[in-house]
């Protein structure tokens, strides 16, 4: 029998990559998000070429204001797997309504930790975690790092992971944790700094580069990512936390440079420096071995490779992106 695995947050970057996975493993996929199916554009389970081997059926149910509605689905579904990607995202945003992100990110999903840790038929949880819990990172951190959250959605989301960690001691809940370093690829919401920057120098527009971009990261394909997150469901120990994450650290302003070159854009001429946001964290630098050791996975995809990946997105899909939002806007 295929596998039978329920996906919060579907309609998100790396929920619609991990739908598109499950299905090419030929698993039988229920999709549950707060909006309506994403838009064409960025439904990459959809896509021309994409498999489709295992089923889907989405559902449209707010995590918030429908609990009751979505542990209805998972009794009747009776998933072997629960893999959860909803969570309000945005760091810089989370400043201006605190509350909101704490709701989402932590009461909602205690809630739903109650309900599904009484769930016999589950084998797995895998809980979608995030590097920033750990705040700034000096050298390569393991996933035992000590918290140090530097910003309400960071501290949600900290929160969140402390509390399921206390539901697999006290109760033997099957979580699995992973925390992967910036996901970017095509199909991504194009307030990312990535499709963003394409866009940008595209259409002409000055690009702000928050603090003058000195922030290092580690740029990881989503199609990396999906690969590890379903290895992490089905190997990963309860308690199991593993990184995603990629050798090459880089500037955002290195990247915002390659991105000019690549696209024959002077960057002098197309990028601002602005002020830095608060809280940002100076590098997110994770230690990936723990998944190589035990999940047999590593990346694959070189960051010059995901980028012309993307810039081929964007110029395949340029007229139908243009009429879709560019900066990000927040539900409560």
């Amino acid at each position: 029998m295929p596998d039978k695995i329920l996906i919060i947050g579907s309609n998100s970057f790396s929920g619609t990559h991990f739908v598109a996975r499950a299905r090419a493993e030929g698993c039988a996929v229920v999709g549950v998000s707060r909006s309506p199916e994403v838009h064409p554009v960025f439904r990459s389970y959809a896509w021309e070429g994409a498999p489709r081997t295992g089923s889907f059926a989405f559902h449209q149910l707010d995590l918030n204001t429908d609990l009751p509605a979505i542990l209805e689905l998972v009794h009747d579904f009776k998933p072997d797997y629960v893999v959860n990607f909803a969570a309000q995202s945005m760091v810089a945003e989370s400043w201006a309504n605190p509350d909101h992100w704490m709701q989402t990110n932590l009461v909602a999903n205690v809630r739903l930790h109650e309900g599904l840790r009484r769930c016999d038929f589950l084998k797995k949880y895998l809980h979608v975690s995030t590097p920033e819990v750990y705040g700034s990172c000096e050298g390569l951190i393991a996933e035992r790092t000590v918290y140090d959250p530097s910003t309400p959605y960071a501290v949600s989301r900290a929160a969140a992971d402390l509390s399921l960690m206390t539901y697999v001691r006290t109760h033997g809940f099957p979580v699995v944790f992973t925390r992967a370093a910036n996901v970017y690829g095509p199909g991504q919401q194009l307030y990312r700094i990535i499709p963003r920057t394409i866009l940008f120098f595209l259409t002409g527009r000055r690009l702000q580069l928050h603090g003058g971009g000195v922030s290092v990261r580690s740029f990881i394909h989503i199609r990396d990512v999906a690969e590890g997150t379903l290895r992490a469901m089905r190997q990963g120990r309860p308690g199991d936390i593993f990184h995603l994450s990629t050798p090459e650290n880089i500037t955002v302003r290195s990247l915002v440079e390659r991105l000019a070159e690549r696209m024959g854009i002077p960057f002098a001429e197309a990028v601002d420096v602005a002020p830095e946001r608060p809280g940002k964290d100076s590098a997110y630098l994770l230690d990936s071995r723990k998944a190589k050791a035990e999940l047999g996975w590593e990346a694959h995809l070189s960051l010059e490779q995901g980028l012309q990946e993307t810039l081929d997105w964007v110029t395949t899909h340029r007229d139908e992106i243009l009429r879709q939002p560019f900066d990000y806007v927040h539900k409560p």
